[in-house]
Parts: structure tokens; sequence; C-alpha cells
């Protein structure tokens, strides 16, 4: 079972661990005297423009003064618009001194300043806040399926302030609209308060204060498969309980109290576990070691197979070691925190799915981290290089001081090299012009050294230059701290150090502008403070119920990449560059439909359209479409007066209504006109709408051929909408 095991009988240490059964999986470990500096938000002013490392140096109230690269730099603090598609100059669109708000992405190390944004981001219960970056919003890569669906639906139904994203977190998932809706107002309650103390107060102040190690782990890792969370300290014990309560209550009854007089670590077993973080050595059960060394640029990590003997051969012991320190050098990722660089050297194998298992235990082994790690492959000469984000400032640079003795080498140097290099620097001091005397602070035992072996040579010097030279022997001082002064005839002191920097006594220490902090932090007023225990408060009944009517609920929004496209019609609206593969293909047990209903519908479409262009409803045809005997001899008469003209036309409709129409036909073209033949002696042609229509006398055709006869007696059975046939008198 998961658990949070809290440690908080010390006032300077504050301990968060997260177990799992006898395994401890993640540490976060808070000094009292040591400054949380991510996240919080501060008003500045610019210091410094480098526009050849396209960048400002702001002045936060830190003892260095924080880097503000260009790109991180909003448009409203421009004082010119810059011309698109010109290179632009920094100096023209800032100035110093200007007053700024930037909040803290990365801690101070080292020599290095903090690193500032001034895209601010809040950090609410189920999602983040970022008030000035429109683009920045999303979801949690770790919501997939239908979840993610869903959270997209709901996201689009929120009110957000104008010009704001939103980045919904893990723990938003089956959040209902209310309760997303309080966590926005309430973040945006709190940017409101930050911009009122923003305008009111002098740079360089702090305006907002991240939440404590407390808060910020229930924030983090408090979840569904957590079982307990153990406390043994009171008074941490009943806040953690009020935020609890305001924050998830449901995972109020997981709290407990510890209260043995055995410490909860050693009661779980975990002291050993973190004591190893604080050493550079890991142990695997195979009986290999992981070896974790620091430097400026990364972080390397060997190897050693040590005393694993248990396989046959020496490709299933590599195997098996790589395997284990996989494992592990994961977990050290978390429990140390180390972020940046990693270089990880593996056992050499020879096997290639030997290192292909390799490399997917490590990728597997990452997935349980919460920063954003990525993973390479295994090079040709065994090499394994990694990436992984600092979420805190690391064991190293928290719980570490710089060696005074080695100067974090990890090395002293030998008496004798000390001493013959201290020999050389007096030499080189005394041959300069103008010198009286040169005075050289060393450690005891360099002393020594040179008094007993080195004498002649220093009262060589003495002759030949004409100096006095004089060996101050101090105790307190180690290999790597040690001073030599010439002091000129005018009085001047010039003095040389163990780095070789030379300081003059009677200037001041010239630092380049910008480099470090002038001013001191402003702390006339309060800073604003999320998640303040006491004053959260979560949505009750009646504040559910003011939500309701204060702001109704949005309509959804359909985006057009989830929306699915209408079907497209049969045969209508298929162009003739359609594929025949992409059409519709009919089932073979559903009946194609004949042309005599397919006809039937067309007209019905036809008459539609036909009544609303004429005054005069069409009349209906006359059902029967045989033909009488006495009507063939008068039809025989009129026939032969017929314009041949008329004659070509009604042959030529006739022979294409009698032809049965296609599916491409009837996507292709539209059907022809056709004048029937029946009892009336005159027929209407119907015309478009400006022209004159002509009467066309049946008396005047030609004598209709057999075949025309049969296939007039078939075009019959069709009525035509376009035609409008007098009835006989």
């Amino acid at each position: 079972m998961k658990r949070i095991l809290i440690n908080a009988t010390q006032q300077e240490e504050l301990r968060v661990a997260m177990v799992d059964g006898q395994k401890l999986y993640n540490l976060d470990i808070e000094y009292a005297s040591g400054s949380h500096k991510k996240n919080n938000i501060y008003k500045g002013k610019i210091t410094r423009i480098e526009p050849s490392l396209d960048s400002i140096f702001v002045d936060f109230g830190s003892e260095k003064n924080g880097f503000l690269p260009f790109r991180e730099v909003s448009r409203e603090y421009y004082l010119t618009e810059p011309i698109p598609g010109d290179k632009h100059n920094i100096k023209n669109l800032f100035e110093e001194g200007q007053e700024i708000v930037v909040q803290v992405v990365k801690e101070e190390r080292g020599t290095k300043g903090a690193a500032l944004t001034t895209y601010l981001s809040l950090a609410g219960r189920f999602m983040v806040f970022k008030p000035n970056n429109p683009k920045g919003g999303g979801i949690s890569r770790k919501i997939t399926g239908r979840e993610r669906l869903d959270t997209f639906e709901l996201l689009d139904q929120l009110d957000q302030p104008d010009g704001s994203s939103i980045i919904v977190r893990t723990a938003g998932v089956g959040r209902s609209l209310i309760e997303l809706q309080w966590d926005l107002n309430y973040l945006a309650g709190i940017w409101d308060s930050i911009k009122k103390l923003a305008l009111d107060t002098k740079p360089p102040a702090l305006i907002f204060k991240e939440n404590s190690l407390i808060a910020r782990s229930m924030r983090d890792h408090l979840e569904d498969d957590v079982g307990e969370i153990i406390i043994d300290d009171e008074d941490t014990y009943e806040n953690s309980k009020k935020y609890i309560k305001q924050v998830s209550p449901k995972n109020l009854k997981k709290l407990k109290h510890y209260s043995e007089a055995t410490p909860l670590f050693t009661r779980f077993q975990i002291e050993n576990q973190i004591e190893s973080a604080y050493s550079n050595q890991v142990r695997l059960p195979s009986g290999g070691t992981v070896v974790i060394d620091y430097t400026e640029a990364l972080i390397s990590i060997d190897i050693n197979s040590g005393r694993a003997t248990k396989e046959s051969d020496i490709e299933s012991t590599a195997l098996q070691t790589n395997l284990e320190a996989a494992e592990e050098i994961a977990r050290q990722c978390r429990l140390r925190d180390m972020g940046g660089l990693i270089v990880i050297d593996f056992i050499d194998m020879r096997r290639y799915k030997n290192q292909k298992a390799v490399e997917n235990a490590m990728r597997s082994a990452v997935r349980k981290d919460r920063a954003r790690v990525s993973v390479g492959g295994i090079s040709r000469f065994g090499l394994m290089e990694m990436s992984r984000q600092r979420l805190r400032p690391s064991l190293d640079d928290s719980a570490y001081k710089i060696c005074p003795h080695c100067n974090g080498i990890g090395k002293v140097r030998s008496t004798e090299s000390l001493a013959l290099s201290v020999l050389r620097l007096v030499g080189e001091e005394a041959r300069k012009e103008k010198t009286k005397s040169v005075i050289a602070n060393i450690p005891s035992d360099a002393t020594n050294y040179l008094m007993n072996e080195k004498r002649e040579w220093i009262n060589e010097i003495e002759e030949r230059e004409k100096i006095d030279i004089v060996l101050t022997a101090d105790p307190e001082l180690s290999s790597v701290n040690f001073t030599i002064t010439r002091v000129r005839t005018d009085g001047t002191k010039i003095q040389h150090g163990s780095n070789n920097t030379q300081v003059h006594s009677h200037g001041n220490d010239r630092h380049r502008k910008g480099d470090e902090s002038g001013n001191r932090l402003n702390t006339d007023h309060e800073p604003v403070k999320a998640w303040d225990i006491e004053d959260m408060k979560g949505p009750n009944l009646m504040d559910k119920i003011k939500f309701w009517f204060a702001s109704p609920p949005k309509k959804k929004k359909t985006s057009t990449k989830r929306k699915q496209q209408p079907r497209k019609k049969p045969s209508e609206n298929r162009s003739r560059k359609q594929s025949s593969s992409s059409r519709r293909k009919t089932k073979p047990n559903r009946k194609p439909k004949s042309n005599a209903s397919r006809s039937e519908k067309e007209t019905k479409k036809q008459n539609n359209k036909s009544t609303k262009g004429n005054k005069r409803p069409p009349k209906k045809q006359p059902q029967s479409s045989k033909v009488k005997p006495d009507e063939k001899e008068n039809q025989k008469k009129t026939t032969k007066q017929t314009d041949k003209t008329s004659v070509k036309k009604n042959v030529k409709n006739k022979s294409d209504t009698a032809k049965k129409p296609t599916k491409k036909a009837e996507a292709k073209k539209p059907r022809k006109k056709n004048i029937k033949n029946d009892k009336s002696s005159s027929v209407k042609k119907k015309e478009p709408k400006g022209k004159v229509s002509k009467k066309v006398n049946v008396s005047d055709s030609k004598k209709p051929s057999k075949k025309n006869s049969k296939v007039s007696k078939a075009s019959t059975d069709k009525v035509l909408p376009w035609e409008d046939i007098v009835p006989p008198k």
C-alpha cells in the first residue's frame, strides 16, 4: 500500500516521503534556512540589457540578478512595437530601470542566477491558470482516451478571462463544470490581488509566495492509490486536516496522526534508504554498485559489477547488473531530484537484444516520474544520454556546501607541490619593477617545507632583487587558500590569490554591472499567498446555487476537428472526377429501385418546383395511355403538314426518353423533354421565363413510324413535369 509520511518533529527540517510498502520511491526535504523561490512572483527592474545574449538581467531582490530571455518577455512591456521581418534590437524595446513583473522558473545554482519569465502561471487544485498567455492552454498529457474528450468539452464551457489560458491537471478529471469554474474564479481572484499589489509596491518586492511543502505534496501526490497519510507532528496534522477538508474531503479518512515513541521513518524502515541518497555510491541487490558524480555540465553515472558472481557468464552478469541499475537510477533521480543532462556508462554488452532490454527497462522505470524525462539509446561506446526536468533544488544543492579544503574539487594538493608553486610565484613578483617586499600567507606545512628545504633559494632571491620576502604560516588555511601580496615602493599593495586573481587594496572590487544585485528585497508589505489553508473555502450548496443563477452554462462549442461530416447524397452531388472505388457500394441483399419509382419521385420534385414559378398549377394528365383507332386516322392526316424542324426535335426527344437512364447519365445530364401523343389536338410547350410560348398543332406533324409509335406508347407511361397538356374538348 502506498503511503505519504510527513516528518515535522524538527523545526529546521521538514521531510515528506512517499513509500510503497517499505520501499522509498520519492522524497522531498525543505530546510528552514533555505529559501524556496521557484514559482514565486516578484516585481523587479531591469539592470542590464545584453543584445549579444538576447536577454535581460533583472534585479528582483536576490543575491544574484535574474536571467530573463527575450522570448520570455510579454509584448505588454515593449516600449515600441517591433517591425515584423526586421532584426530587432532589444535595447530599443526596453530601457534600464524599467519595472517588470517576473516569475522564477529555475532556482539559482552556483554562479548562475535564477531563470525568469513574464508569462505567469498560478497552480490550482484542478488547473493551472495562465493570466497573460492566451496560447498556453491545454490538458495534461496523462489524461487520455474518452476522459480527454470530455475534458475538452468542459474547457469550451468555462468562462475564462480574456487573454488567458488554462491547463487542466490530472486531478481535474471527472470534476464537474461547477468545480472547475470555482477553481478558475479563485485563481482569477488571486491574479487580481497580484495586479493591485504590483501597482502599489516599489521594486524589488515579493508579490506572490508559493505554497508550503506540505500543501505542494498534497496537491501533487495525493491520488486515489494512496492509502494513508501519516504525520508525526500535532500542529502539522491539524493544518493538514484543514487543508484536506477544503481541497479533498473524501481523502480526510486517510489522514492519521502518529504518536508512538519509535520515529516514524524508522518504523517504516526508510531511514537507511534516505541516508543512501547522501552517498555517491548505491549498492545493487546483485552486488554491483552505482557511482554518481556531479559536474558543472552534467551528471555522470558509472555502473560496476563489483561482487556480482551469481550468473553463468559475463554477458548474463552484465545484463542482470544493468537491469538492476536502470531501476535504481530512475529511483535515485526522484530521490535526489537530479536534473539536466545525465550520462550513464553501462557495463558493455555484446548482444543487441540485451542492449534493447536495458533501454526498455530504463524507459519503463522513468514513467513513474512526475518530471519530464527524455531517454536516448545506448551508443556504440556503451553510453546512454538522458535529460530530466529539475522540479526543485536538488539534494546536492540544498544539503551540501563547498568543501573549504578542496574548493569543491574533491582532492587536495600535496605539500611539496604547493610549496614549490608558492616559491615560483614569489620569485615572479620579486622580479617586477618598483617592488619593495613580497608577503606570502600560506598553510603551516608548506611554510615548514620552504624554511627547511628551500631556505637557500629564498635568500638568493632577496639578495639578487634586493627585496624582503616574508612567509606567514596560517594553520587554518588549506592547500587551495593562500595569498601572495606585493608591496610597491609607493605603498600600494597588490594581492594574488590561489586562483591567480589580482586584487588592488586601494580600489574597490570591480564587478561587472548586472551580475550582482545591489538592492535588498522590499518587505514593507505582505505578499499574496496561494492556498491559504484557513481562508480557502470550497463551493458549498448556496455557492453552487448562486453560480447557477449568476453564470448560465454556455452552449457547447463543437470544434471542426471532431465534427462529423454529413453523409453525401447519392449520385446528385457527386463530381465527375470522383473515382468509382470511393463511391458507396450497394449491399447484395438489397434490391435496386425500379426506374418507374425513381421517375415518380423526380416528377413530384419537379412539379413542386414548377408550381412556384407558374400562377396556375399544371393540369393532371388523364390516366389512359391507349390511343383509339379514330384518333389514329386523324393523326395520319395531320402529320403530313408538320414542319421538318419540329419533327426532328420530336424524334430526338422521343428517342432520348425511350432509353433507360443509367446512374451516370442521371448524374451528368438532365432528362430531356418529350411531347406526348394523346387525344388532345394541341399541346402547349413550356418555355423558359422571358420567352413567348409557341403552340404546336398535332395536325402539322407527320405520320409516325412503327418504331416511333412504340416509343411514344412507352413514353406516355411517364408523366413529365414540364409539360402542360390541354385536355380534349
